[in-house]
């Protein structure tokens, strides 16, 4: 029996996707600057097809990328030429909500609106959020340890995980997926596969812990002169606003290029360089709270507030849509990273003289030290650009991935940011799990 008759016997024939036509959408990442050839997409229902599936590959000694939404940003999601894809979109079920322990477990391919949109109802929210919700899947979101725009409040996507369901790469099934807060019994797994991209197995379902839904936000966005005064102005709002749920920084040019792609209007009468938005959610209404600080910090040049759920959007828009004006412009070279707050706005300061060409656009989750570098015009000199800014990050002591991971567009960099011994001992778990590496090769782990 050929592999592609495995792989249809374990899924069926029609769930085999050989055709270039119909392979072409898997083929290629969301941004368009990274593609590869797949012998075959399989799309398996669920954890004993994902097991099937990989145990065939095994036997061939058949390479195997793992997609969700195909929404990553570092390649990570796209097949080296000749892989299998094994696309994860029909492991959607999602199960009864605890409503007790506000928990409840769902298929790694559930899509992050659609989560929401299940557990809205009951009182219940996710406590990761980010622009992609629509097509992200849970389980692309947790093999990245996706963060997004609410860490500030609850964390990256690592501590909503409390349970795993996996297929190592023998086909072998792993899971725990009881939700127990406490659990110290020995090496914690479902930590391990959180944020290790794939490289360890296939994540086919996950326990979540919910958060609860705060009814009552208030949104504001605020004028500033520069980075410095928008670190100021989130530090004050930490210190003050018990309810900020988030904090995102961006900038004029930025405000520009999605105005040129959006309806929007212009923010204010007057321009301004740089801009914060802050959201503040809770049981009761946080806008007072927000009107105190805004009138009493001094970074604040204009500010509007909007709490009614039309103009949250509007607001929410000059920066949630900076990605897809980003992209209408070209295909951008798209650099996640973290350097100490401390450090963020001398970082800024200095990028665009470190990058040797292309236009900058600027923006990012500023509590955490976090920015999307994005580079237009630079595509042929991608990776000029990607060794400039991160070693400049590496410069700061900070982080080369702060949400999107490594995937292959950084892992050449990986020892900017992991020592040589934490590096040796990734790739021990790499060779123990995996000792034949067919699990998206290339990802995360530079060759040896």
């Amino acid at each position: 029996m050929t592999l592609l008759e495995a792989l249809a016997t374990a899924v069926g024939s029609g769930h085999v996707v050989t055709d270039a036509s119909m392979l072409a959408s898997y083929e290629t990442d969301w941004t368009g600057r990274f593609t590869g050839r797949a012998l075959a997409a399989v799309r398996p229902r669920d954890t004993a097809q994902v097991a099937a599936v990989v145990r065939a590959c095994a036997d061939a000694g058949q390479p195997i990328c793992i997609q969700g939404g195909n929404t990553g940003l570092v390649g990570g999601s796209v097949p080296v030429d000749g892989s299998i894809v094994l696309s994860l979109a029909r492991l959607d079920a999602i199960g009864e909500v605890d409503t007790v322990a506000g928990q409840v477990t769902v298929g790694a391919g559930v899509t992050l609106a659609r989560l929401q949109q299940h557990v809205r109802p009951l009182g219940y929210d996710v406590g990761v959020d980010f622009a992609a919700r629509e097509s992200c899947t849970v389980g692309g979101m947790a093999a990245t340890n996706a963060g997004g725009e609410r860490v500030l409040r609850y964390g990256t996507m690592r501590a909503q995980v409390l349970g795993v369901e996996a297929v190592l790469a023998d086909g072998t099934v792993v899971s725990r997926l009881h939700g127990l807060p406490k659990d110290n019994t020995g090496y914690d797994v479902v930590s391990l596969m959180v944020g290790a991209e794939g490289t360890l197995g296939v994540l086919t379902a996950l326990r979540l812990r919910l958060v609860p839904l705060l009814p009552a936000r208030t949104v504001a966005l605020v004028a500033v002169d520069d980075t410095a005064a928008a670190v100021g102005l989130v530090r004050q709002a930490r210190e003050q606003l018990p309810s900020l749920e988030a904090a995102e920084v961006f900038f004029l040019d930025g405000v520009n290029l999605v105005r040129r792609h959006t309806a929007l209007p212009a923010p204010f009468a007057d321009e301004h360089p740089a801009f914060v938005l802050l959201e503040c959610a809770g049981r009761h209404d946080p806008t007072d709270d927000l009107l105190a600080l805004l009138e009493s910090a001094t970074e604040v040049r204009d500010a509007t507030v909007a709490s009614d759920v039309r103009g949250r959007h509007t607001l929410w828009q000059y920066r949630e849509a900076h990605t897809e004006s980003i992209n209408a412009e070209g295909v951008p070279v798209k650099l996640d990273v973290a350097v100490p707050l401390r450090s963020l706005a001398d970082f800024v300061a200095q990028l665009p003289d470190a990058i040797p060409v292309g236009r900058l656009v600027l923006f990012g989750h500023v509590n955490e030290g976090n920015l999307h570098v994005n580079v237009l015009d630079a595509r042929d000199e991608a990776e000029a650009v990607t060794d400039a800014v991160l070693k400049l990050v590496a410069s700061y002591g900070g982080s080369i991935s702060a949400e999107h991971g490594v995937g292959r567009a950084k892992q050449a960099w990986l020892g900017l940011s992991r020592s040589a011994e934490e590096i040796a001992v990734m790739r021990a778990l790499k060779d123990a799990l995996d000792p034949n590496g067919l699990l998206n090769p290339g990802v995360l782990l530079p060759p040896a």
